[in-house]
């Protein structure tokens, strides 16, 4: 089942975001099951959401790729995590590329 994954990281700047990002490579190697993300800052923390295939793809990302990202990264922060399963997805200036 489709869930959406919503993380709100106090602290995190868009320079944080983009160590990790670069780091982790999440667009060039696609981890499977992504299907959708986009990040904003609010001036005190980043906020992320993601539609994921299934809960068991996202945290396999989490916990073999993303979390070492983070660390080398120098992010020391936790963030809060919610995962909630998708009810509707409507994204019409999007196409999945599979």
């Amino acid at each position: 089942m489709a869930i959406m994954m919503v993380m709100e990281w106090d602290g995190v700047t868009p320079a944080d975001y983009d160590r990790v990002r670069a780091l982790v490579n999440w667009e060039g190697n696609v981890p499977p099951g992504a299907l959708y993300h986009v990040a904003a800052y609010d001036g005190q923390k980043l906020r992320i959401t993601d539609t994921w295939d299934s809960a068991e793809q996202f945290q396999a990302f989490v916990d073999q790729r993303l979390m070492a990202g983070v660390k080398q990264a120098g992010v020391n922060v936790e963030p809060k995590v919610e995962v909630l399963p998708v009810h509707a997805i409507f994204a019409p200036g999007y196409t999945a590329k599979r």
